[in-house]
């Protein structure tokens, strides 16, 4: 097998194996996703034919996450996974490396060095029709500053690139509350292969983070779903979840390689993306 960086409509393709797995990627997140390290997405190819991919992303320095991690069906249990899983592990050599990982290959993950830190866990409600509040606000090109800057304590590593993308994704939305002209939260809702999903959903309160949950609702129809996925250390995010009539869906192990870089989970009542964390 041929180990290389993908283009970006080789990042697509793979997408779409993602939505076969049941990943339910964006309609948009291909671009995003590339913006942030256009040379951490390898494809393994026999004889021309895509048949392996693992994403393995760099930010800044001293940081990397790994996604994406597929082997086609018709060609497992040939040491493809392997050989793709230790050229991006390669790519990423120095780094404290992140990842999300389903329960079941937590043991796997183990053995390569990452440890636990915590569960993340996904919710699926339905949107509303509840009305939303005039203090809660779409943010635009004009706010994209404010929101990188806000942004930064959410995540161990610069991830610029990514976020300018992410937050100005054809057909999301980004909404925010400020309170004396401080920001004091927002969240993106973006649709899907299958509904929507809301991330990152970042505040300073379970308050604001309630308001932000109850406008982003109200931009989904009611017979559509809505995605949440929300770390579980965070008790006021998984109660908030639940106050939203929103159920477990599926679960993820977020491990390191190094130390856990202390998160303020508290603030953190939605995560961005579990293939680039």
């Amino acid at each position: 097998m041929e180990i290389r960086s993908m283009s970006l409509p080789e990042l697509e393709s793979v997408l779409d194996w993602a939505a076969a797995e049941g990943w339910n990627p964006g309609l948009q997140d291909a671009a995003s996703f590339y913006a942030a390290d256009p040379d951490g997405f390898l494809l393994g190819t026999l004889e021309g034919q895509a048949v392996a991919s693992i994403f393995a992303v760099r930010y800044g320095a001293g940081f990397g996450f790994i996604g994406g991690y597929i082997v086609r069906p018709e060609f497992r249990g040939k040491g493809l996974g392997m050989a793709i899983w230790q050229a991006g592990m390669a790519h990423l050599a120095g780094r404290n490396v992140g990842l999300d990982g389903v329960l079941a290959q937590q043991a796997n993950y183990a053995r390569s060095g990452f440890k636990l830190a915590h569960r993340n866990v996904r919710y699926e409600g339905r949107g509303s029709n509840m009305p939303q509040h005039d203090w809660v606000l779409p943010l635009g090109p004009q706010h994209i500053a404010e929101l990188l800057d806000y942004d930064r304590a959410f995540f161990p590593g610069d991830r610029t690139q990514f976020m300018r993308r992410w937050l100005q994704q054809d057909g999301s939305v980004t909404l925010g509350v400020h309170d004396g002209g401080v920001l004091k939260g927002y969240g993106v809702l973006r649709p899907c292969r299958a509904g929507f999903k809301i991330g990152p959903l970042c505040t300073e309160s379970p308050a604001v983070a309630d308001e932000l949950m109850h406008a982003l609702r109200g931009r989904v129809p009611l017979d559509e779903p809505v995605f949440l996925d929300v770390p579980e250390p965070n008790a006021a995010a998984v109660a908030l979840a639940a106050r939203h009539g929103m159920q477990v869906c599926f679960e993820t192990a977020r491990m390191y390689t190094g130390a856990d870089p202390g998160l303020p989970l508290e603030r953190q009542f939605g995560i961005t993306t579990f293939e680039l964390g």
